[in-house]
């Protein structure tokens, strides 16, 4: 008996600005979805340091 998978198939899937691996819709980012670009803390710092986080001026 299969439990679960068919309901994670359907969730919304986005990937990662710095490392590409696809992040998976929890019910935790319901509300920030929109604005969620990093899968890990690791990702954020990475992003933060080789400025990819913050808009550039053209």
């Amino acid at each position: 008996m299969r439990r679960g998978n068919d309901r994670q198939a359907k969730l919304p899937v986005k990937d990662c600005a710095v490392c590409k691996r696809p992040i998976v819709w929890r019910k935790k980012w319901e509300r920030d979805w929109e604005s969620v670009k990093f899968c890990s803390e690791r990702c954020r710092r990475a992003a933060a340091s080789s400025g990819q986080s913050k808009p550039r001026r053209g």
